[in-house]
């Protein structure tokens, strides 16, 4: 697209299906490694990409001629399958269905990365639920809570 010029900075969270605790530490940077080249592949730009054992945060500059759903459909099902091949849970690995994308201005690029890089410190006194529902709230996001997160039945 010739003399397209954008600048989209999103913030992308998704969970681990029921919330699990599946990502573990030993592999987990590998995995978000994955990630970003899945996002770089599809012609976004990852700033960063990290989170705890049951959720992902991923920092992206997006291009226009990219849709929000394909590039989280393409990211989630390939970085699935690559836990799967590479057998890195006892079950089977699924990311759970949906996702957050909340934008940002330029002067808060710093501020973002921080925040998603400090993912490990941050779970350390707040769930991701509740991160999840300050995000939504943040943004004013109307939203259904029976819808926000799947649950073990």
């Amino acid at each position: 697209m010739a003399n397209t010029y954008s600048q989209i900075y999103l913030q992308l969270v998704f969970g681990v299906t029921y919330r699990e605790a599946k990502l573990d530490k030993a592999w987990r940077n590998q995995v978000f490694s994955v990630i970003g080249k899945i996002i770089n592949e599809s012609k976004c730009k990852t700033i960063i990409v990290n989170g705890v054992e049951d959720h992902v945060h991923c920092f992206v500059g997006l291009k226009p001629s990219v849709s929000i759903s394909e590039l989280m459909k393409a990211t989630k099902a390939r970085s699935s399958k690559y836990i799967n091949e590479h057998r890195l849970t006892r079950q089977r690995f699924e990311w759970q269905e949906g996702f957050g994308a909340f934008s940002y201005s330029p002067e808060l690029i710093d501020k973002v990365y921080h925040y998603i890089k400090n993912q490990e410190i941050h779970h350390q006194s707040k769930t991701f639920r509740d991160e999840y529902r300050e995000l939504l709230a943040e943004f004013n996001v109307n939203f259904d809570e029976q819808y926000i997160f799947q649950d073990l039945i």
